[in-house]
């Protein structure tokens, strides 16, 4: 059924992909937004109607009698906004974010430190402001949201990733690619996990709940990839599809300060979200996989150059200061060699009983490379 559609916000790294959606479908679409951020990838038949999402009073004028069949709220004083569109229009729907759940920002809020793996929409979301305030203010947000429209679905984004992306995860590495950088450094190698979605998947989550109104009604659903990569995994799917070799130096958490742009947290606790509610209810399917999306990003940061000091790096918090960086990977080459003697001598101790000498091994189910020899030499069915 065709839809008159009202997207405030759509001029970002989720909407221009949402917006093309909508109109594919056959929707009558209408964007909201400053008009600072005008796209030649903006279908020519979508409206404009130019007002501040973070200026209610601007904003009710703007939308003075006009009504919609649905609206996205992608960006904007999401609670006001909610208000503003009681009796203006038939569905909403709204973006907001994972760090309305406890422990996201501050892994401590656990004990033992750390978020459930994977967390579900159920999970626990910020109660007091003493926690984290801005995850508070999120959690409030939300339920003023349904407070207003109660038949409301809600998506909580992870961090975005691909083309217009305003602080790119994926520049920590082009750039040191572009620099002809041969060492990176990632903390206890690179295996955190970090939930993020690419922005045409992400853009797909929120058709989904535009195409199947009765099933993403008075829900919140989490987005994402439904691969997590992990850090390490990142750089070398970028440093494949630019063609380019590095040597990725792990070092433990506490040393590795040049990797924490890459980590966006004090900790190296993962980081992940369950997807099942919008797989199941919406029939979720990554519209392109993680491991190429990665690909994807990287080579369009290296045609669309953030530039260097700019907004995006001081977002980033990473200043690229490659004399640092090589100072530490040396000295903590020192001490890995002082490090690898030791461990040998533990390796080739005898048992405090005296019995033969053994090292510490997998244990006996472990079976692949490095384990056990195998019972039988040969395979027999």
């Amino acid at each position: 059924m065709v839809e008159r559609v009202l997207v405030i916000g759509g001029t970002g790294p989720t909407g221009l992909p949402l917006v093309r959606g909508l109109v594919a479908r056959g929707h009558h679409v209408t964007i909201l937004h400053r008009g600072i951020h005008e796209h030649d990838e903006t279908p020519t038949e979508v409206a404009h109607i130019h007002a501040d999402p973070y200026d209610i009073a601007s904003l009710g004028a703007a939308l003075e009698g006009h009504t919609f069949d649905a609206t996205i709220v992608m960006y904007g004083r999401l609670r006001r906004i909610a208000e503003l569109m009681v009796g203006r229009t038939g569905r909403f729907l709204s973006v907001g974010g994972v760090p309305a759940y406890r422990g996201w920002m501050n892994p401590w809020s656990f004990e033992p430190r750390g978020l459930p793996v994977p967390t579900a929409e159920s999970g626990a979301t910020v109660a007091l402001p003493e926690e984290d305030e801005k995850g508070f203010r999120i959690v409030r947000t939300e339920q003023a949201v349904f407070e207003a429209h109660p038949g409301a679905a809600h998506v909580r984004y992870p961090y975005v990733y691909g083309p217009h992306q305003l602080a790119p995860r994926e520049w920590c590495v082009v750039r040191r690619v572009l620099d002809g950088r041969r060492r990176i450094i990632v903390a206890d190698d690179g295996l955190t996990l970090h939930h993020h979605g690419y922005t045409e998947n992400l853009a797909e989550a929120l058709l989904l709940a535009i195409d199947k109104p009765d099933a993403a009604a008075g829900k919140i659903f989490n987005v994402g990839d439904t691969e997590v990569l992990t850090v390490r995994q990142v750089i070398e799917l970028i440093c494949a599809e630019l063609d380019h070799e590095i040597e990725i130096v792990s070092m433990p958490f506490e040393f590795a300060t040049p990797a924490l742009p890459m980590l966006t947290q004090p900790a190296n606790t993962h980081r992940v979200l369950d997807l099942g509610r919008i797989v199941n209810d919406l029939g979720y399917a990554d519209v392109v996989p993680a491991r190429t999306a990665v690909g994807i990003t990287a080579r369009w940061l290296t045609t669309n150059q953030p530039e260097p000091g700019g907004i995006a790096e001081t977002v980033l918090t990473d200043p690229f200061d490659y004399a640092a960086e090589d100072a530490l990977i040396d000295a903590w080459s020192g001490l890995r060699s002082s490090m690898s003697a030791a461990a040998a001598q533990v390796a080739a101790s005898l048992t405090p009983s005296g019995e033969a000498r053994r090292a510490p091994g997998y244990g006996l189910a472990y079976s692949g490379p490095g384990g056990r020899p195998r019972s039988q030499q040969e395979f027999v069915e």
